[in-house]
C-alpha cells in the first residue's frame, strides 16, 4: 500500500483510502511477525544459550542476504531510468524495513528467553510493563490524533528507560564455558553487524527520500520500530562486553565446576559403584582432572601387600622416586611426615632423566586409620599450590567416607545374605527335625528343642526297627551355628542308615564313628545316646558317647537318678581304637518309668547371677511331675528353666526327651 500511494502521489492521483492506511498495513505485519516469532522461540524447549543466539545469527544472515542481493542489482543496473525511479527505490526500502523488522523482533523473542532464564517478580514485573507497553506502541503508531504527537519522544524515553534495565541481566552468561563464549562473542559480534547494517541502510534511503519530499513509511517515526532496535542494540553491546569481561575468569569457573563435578560423582561413588575398586579409580581421575596433573598413583596398604592404581606413570617410575626420597632421607612427602619439605622441585631434579618436577601427595583415611596414600605428578615446577592440596585433601576425605560408606554398605548386604542364607538351613534343619516320633507301643515320647542361633546342632530321632524293637537317638554337635546344622544333618542320615540294619548298640556306635569321622573336620565332634528299647523282653539296651547323663525315674520305687555311664565322643579317636572305648549297658523297665535325655544347653543354662540350672533342679522338676503325662512333664521342665533364666534368650541350644513308658 506503501507503493499504492506513492503512485498516486507521483501521478496526482486519489486512492481514496485513508492517508495512514500503509501505516495500519505495516503496523499489522508487525504484530504477525511478532506473534509468529514469540511461539516460535517459546515452543522450543530444551534448547541451550548458544543455539538461541544461533537463531538471532541465521535470522540476521539470511536477511543481510537478501539485502544485499537486492543492493548487488541496484549495483549493477547503475544509474538507469529504473534505479532513479521513486517507485523502485520505495520498493527496496520497504524490502529492507521488512528485514529489519525480522531481525529485530526476532532477536527480541530470543532475548526474553535469556532475561528470563532466572526469574524473580521483580524482574517478571517490568519484563510484562516493557512488553505490553511495547506492543501498545503499535496501537499509537496507528492513532490518526495528532495531538499524540507530542507524547512521541516520551513514549520512547520510556521504553527505552525500561529496556535498559532490562538489558543490565546478563546471568545466562556465567553458565558458559570458555568454548561457548567464544561462539557466542562471535554470534553476537555478526548480530550487531547486521543490526548496524540495516540501520545504516535504512537511515541513508530514509534521509534521501526527505531530501526530495517523497511521502513513505519512515521508520524513525515509528515507536514501536524504535524502541525494538535500541533494546536490541543495547543488549547485544551488552552482552558483548559482559562476555569479553568474563572471558579470562572461564578457566577458573570451569575448574571450580569441574571440582564440583568430581566431588559428587565421589560422593555418589557408594550409590552407583559395585566394588571398593572403583571409588579408588574415581578418586585417581578426579583428582587428575580436577588440578590438571600430568601423572598420578594411588597406593593402598593392606596386610600382605600394597597395591597401586596408577595413571600415566609406571610402577618402576613410583619406586624411583621413593629410592630417591629415602636416599635423600626426605620426610613428609609420601610418608605424611611433620617434617615436611618446603621445595620438591630441587629433589626431584636430582633424578636423573625423571621427567617429573612437582608432586604433592594425601593421605587416605578410613575409620581413622590411613589406609593408602595418593600422589599427583607434574612435568612443570611449583606446579602445585596451596589451593590444589586443600582440593585433593577434601577428595581424598570423601573418598575415605565413601570407602568406609561402601564397606559398611557391602557388610550390611553380606549380613542379609548371611540371615537369608540361614531362613533357608533353619527351614532345611526344621525339616529334619521328626514331627511325629515313633513308638512300639510300651512308651509315650515327646520332645522339645530350641536353637540359640538361627539353626542348631542338637540332633534327636526315633527309628521304629520291627514291631519289638524302636531305636532312639539323641546327640550335640560340638560348636553352634551352620557348621553345626551341617553336621548335624550328616548325623541324621548315619542313623537312619544303620538303624535299618538291626545293629547291636555297640555295632551301632563303632559305625557311627567310622562313618562321622569322614565328615567331621578335626575340631568338631558329636556326643550322643543311642538306645535300643526291646517290648518284647521289656528291656532298654544304650550306649553312650560322652553325652550327657540320662535321668531315669523308677516309678515302683519312687526314686530319681543318672545313668553315669562311661564313652566318648564321636570324631574323637578316628581309628579302630575307638571299639575300645563303647560301653553297653542294659536295664529293665516297668509301667510309670520314665527317661530324661537332653542336651547340655539345659544343665549349663545361666541365670543373671551366673548360676547354672544344673542336675539337682532337672531332677526335683522330674520327680515333682513323674505322675503327669509325658506333655505336661515336658512342659514343667521349659517353664521352669525358663523361669530359672529370666529370658527367652539363650546361649546354647535347648533340647529335651521324656519317654515315659506305659
Amino acid at each position: 500500500m506503501d507503493l499504492s500511494g506513492l503512485f498516486n502521489y507521483l501521478n496526482g492521483l486519489s486512492s481514496g483510502l485513508p492517508v495512514r492506511f500503509p501505516i495500519f498495513i505495516f503496523n499489522g505485519f508487525l504484530f504477525f511477525l511478532y506473534i509468529f516469532y514469540k511461539y516460535r522461540i517459546e515452543k522450543a524447549e530444551n534448547i541451550s544459550f548458544i543455539d538461541l543466539l544461533w537463531r538471532v545469527f541465521v535470522t540476521g544472515l539470511v536477511t543481510t542476504i537478501i539485502s544485499l542481493f537486492f543492493q548487488l542489482i541496484n549495483i549493477l543496473l547503475g544509474n538507469t531510468t529504473l534505479t532513479e525511479n521513486e517507485l523502485f527505490r520505495d520498493f527496496i526500502y520497504i524490502i529492507n524495513l521488512g528485514l529489519l523488522s525480522t531481525v529485530l523482533i526476532s532477536a527480541f523473542a530470543v532475548f526474553r528467553r535469556l532475561i528470563l532464564y532466572q526469574k524473580s517478580k521483580y524482574l517478571i514485573t517490568v519484563w510484562k510493563i516493557f512488553h505490553y507497553s511495547l506492543l501498545l506502541s503499535l496501537v499509537y503508531n496507528v492513532l490518526p490524533f495528532t495531538f499524540l504527537d507530542k507524547f512521541f519522544d516520551y513514549y520512547l524515553i520510556f521504553l527505552i528507560i525500561l529496556g535498559i534495565v532490562l538489558s543490565v541481566n546478563m546471568k545466562w552468561v556465567a553458565y558458559l564455558n570458555f568454548k561457548q563464549k567464544w561462539k557466542s562473542i562471535l554470534l553476537v559480534g555478526l548480530a550487531l553487524f547486521y543490526l548496524s547494517y540495516f540501520t545504516w541502510t535504512l537511515s541513508a534511503q530514509a534521509v534521501a527520500f526527505n531530501n526530495q519530499n517523497i511521502p513513505f513509511t519512515d521508520f524513525q517515526e515509528n515507536v514501536f520500530i524504535l524502541a525494538l532496535l535500541a533494546f536490541v542494540f543495547l543488549y547485544t553491546i551488552f552482552s558483548l562486553l559482559v562476555i569479553l569481561f568474563n572471558l579470562p575468569t572461564s578457566s577458573v569457573f570451569e575448574q571450580k565446576l569441574e571440582e564440583v563435578v568430581n566431588f559428587q560423582k565421589l560422593s555418589q561413588s557408594i550409590q552407583t559403584e559395585q566394588s571398593e575398586e572403583r571409588v579408588y579409580d574415581i578418586l585417581l581421575e578426579s583428582s587428575v582432572s580436577t588440578v590438571f596433573a600430568d601423572a598420578a598413583w594411588l597406593e593402598l596398604n593392606n596386610e600382605s601387600h600394597t597395591s597401586y592404581y596408577t595413571h600415566k606413570i609406571s610402577e618402576k617410575e613410583i619406586f624411583t622416586i621413593k629410592e630417591h626420597l629415602d636416599k635423600k632421607n626426605v620426610k613428609g612427602i609420601l610418608d605424611q611426615g611433620t617434617d615436611r619439605i618446603k621445595n620438591v622441585n630441587k629433589v626431584l631434579n636430582g633424578i636423573k632423566g625423571f621427567r617429573f618436577r612437582s608432586l604433592i601427595s594425601v593421605p587416605v583415611v578410613v575409620k581413622n586409620r590411613q589406609i593408602g596414600m595418593l600422589a599427583l605428578l607434574k612435568e612443570v615446577s611449583d606446579g602445585f599450590n596451596k589451593e590444589m592440596r586443600k582440593i585433593i585433601d577434601s577428595f581424598a576425605n570423601q573418598a575415605g567416607i565413601s570407602i568406609e560408606n561402601f564397606r559398611l554398605l557391602t557388610e550390611a548386604l553380606e549380613n542379609e545374605r548371611y540371615k537369608e542364607e540361614l531362613k533357608i538351613a533353619k527351614r532345611v534343619q526344621d525339616s529334619l527335625i521328626p514331627k511325629k516320633l515313633n513308638s512300639n507301643g510300651d512308651f509315650k515320647i515327646v520332645a522339645f528343642t530350641k536353637a540359640a542361633a538361627e539353626v542348631g546342632g542338637d540332633y534327636y530321632d526315633t527309628f521304629r526297627i520291627n514291631d519289638t524293637k524302636t531305636s532312639i537317638i539323641i546327640g550335640d554337635v560340638s560348636g553352634k551355628g551352620t557348621s553345626a546344622a551341617f553336621h548335624m544333618a550328616q548325623m541324621k542320615g548315619i542313623f537312619q542308615s544303620l538303624s535299618q540294619i538291626e545293629l547291636h548298640p555297640s555295632d551301632f556306635m563303632v559305625k557311627a564313628n567310622a562313618a562321622i569321622s569322614q565328615c567331621l573336620d578335626k575340631a568338631s565332634f558329636i556326643t550322643a545316646t543311642y538306645f535300643l528299647i526291646d517290648k518284647e523282653s521289656k528291656k532298654v539296651c544304650f550306649t553312650r558317647a560322652g553325652h550327657c547323663p540320662t535321668l531315669f525315674y523308677n516309678g515302683s520305687r519312687d526314686k530319681t537318678e543318672y545313668f553315669q555311664s562311661q564313652g566318648i565322643g564321636l570324631g574323637i579317636l578316628r581309628n579302630e581304637e575307638y571299639k575300645n572305648y563303647v560301653y553297653v549297658n542294659e536295664m529293665s523297665y516297668s509301667s510309670g518309668d520314665i527317661m530324661v535325655l537332653y542336651t547340655d544347653g539345659i544343665t549349663e543354662a545361666q541365670n543373671s547371677k551366673g548360676d547354672e540350672y544344673g542336675y539337682e533342679r532337672l531332677e526335683k522338676v522330674l520327680h515333682k511331675n513323674s505322675k503327669e503325662e509325658p506333655e505336661l512333664i515336658r512342659e514343667a521342665f521349659i517353664n521352669d528353666l525358663y523361669d530359672f533364666t529370666g529370658t527367652d534368650a539363650i546361649n546354647d541350644d535347648y533340647t529335651v526327651v521324656i519317654i515315659k513308658f506305659v
